[in-house]
């Protein structure tokens, strides 16, 4: 509502996002749950914990570092999902946004609006999924851009 506090928008801004976040938690928990049983089993964890590193250190320098690489990947690509979905979740709760902007130019056949609305969605995922490359980068170090191998 507009000239609501802060607080009173998050509320009202719950149910329409919930389900957008229940469909995608479990697909990235699911993830991130194989990331870590598959990194706690590697050679490098078996290595760092008989290198005498308290358990921390090892779950968070070796283990986590490796583990989020998938689930870093799940989240970039379902950012397309997620925008798909705003479309379904404006209409139901009649917020105003990019998804109903782009299905009310697709209905009034409006091809200006639907290309600018297509291209600002399509960019928002190219920098998802950018975002996911550097964070690749920052996370394992032999994934650095331009470095030798």
């Amino acid at each position: 509502p507009k000239g609501a506090g802060f607080f009173t928008q998050i509320y009202y801004l719950i149910l329409p996002s919930l389900p957008l976040f229940l469909v995608l938690f479990g697909y990235i928990a699911r993830m991130a749950r194989s990331g870590m049983i598959e990194a706690l089993d590697s050679d490098y964890t078996r290595t760092a914990v008989l290198k005498g590193l308290p358990w921390r250190t090892v779950i968070w320098r070796h283990v986590l570092r490796n583990a989020l690489l998938p689930t870093i990947t799940v989240i970039a690509t379902q950012t397309g999902y997620l925008i798909g979905g705003l479309v379904v979740i404006e209409t139901l709760f009649r917020y105003q946004g990019i998804g109903s902007l782009v299905f009310t130019a697709a209905r009034g056949k409006d091809f200006p609006m639907l290309e600018a609305g297509i291209l600002t969605i399509g960019i928002v995922y190219a920098v998802a999924t950018l975002a996911a490359d550097f964070l690749y980068s920052v996370l394992n170090p032999r994934i650095r851009l331009g470095a030798e191998q």
